[in-house]
């Protein structure tokens, strides 16, 4: 089960995939199925986030969605302005 809710008139829409507490396999379906929404609103032009930013469960979609120049980008920015790698380390950027 994996109602939508959101403001889809703007194009925005958030899943809330349930799943059984303690059930592995039911968890690894759920991210698989994420996984399947996040590739198609991708391929649709979508982005992986709206309005939320990034956060652990994306960041491994940013470089499908901006591509790896805009990425090196993203880190030479990030490596700039946090030298020392202390502002929310690894919620980008895997350390």
């Amino acid at each position: 089960m994996a109602p939508i809710v959101g403001h889809v008139g703007d194009g925005n829409f958030h899943t809330v995939i349930l799943v059984e507490d303690g059930n592995p396999a039911a968890l690894e379906a759920a991210w698989e199925l994420d996984k399947k929404i996040v590739k198609r609103a991708l391929d649709l032009g979508g982005t992986c986030s709206g309005e939320h930013g990034i956060g652990l469960g994306k960041r491994e979609f940013l470089e499908a969605e901006h591509g790896a120049e805009a990425m090196a980008v993203m880190r030479s920015l990030k490596v700039a302005m946090d030298p020392k790698g202390i502002l929310n380390p690894g919620k980008i950027f895997r350390n």
